[in-house]
């Protein structure tokens, strides 16, 4: 399986740097920044191997066949985000 980030999704990744920041899950600007530099390594290279299922029709608009994986990622005070 392929993954394909599109532009407009690594331009929401640093805005999710400055949203994780300025909602204080992170005490520095660094340390989200490299949260979500971390989230996007996953992304890109663990993804593709994580056991994935077939998307509902209602995501049809954005492509036909899409396929969806959950995975848990934690913070640096301990708490959990879920990403679908």
């Amino acid at each position: 399986m392929k993954v394909i980030i599109l532009p407009e999704v690594y331009d929401y990744f640093e805005e999710l740097v400055e949203t994780l920041y300025q909602g204080e899950y992170f005490g520095f600007r660094g340390s989200s920044f490299n949260y979500v530099m971390g989230l996007v390594e996953e992304i890109e290279n663990n993804l593709p191997r994580l056991q994935h299922k077939r998307a509902t029709k209602y995501f049809d608009r954005y492509g036909k066949g899409m396929f969806y994986a959950f995975f848990t990622k934690y913070n640096e005070n301990g708490n959990t985000i879920y990403l679908v």
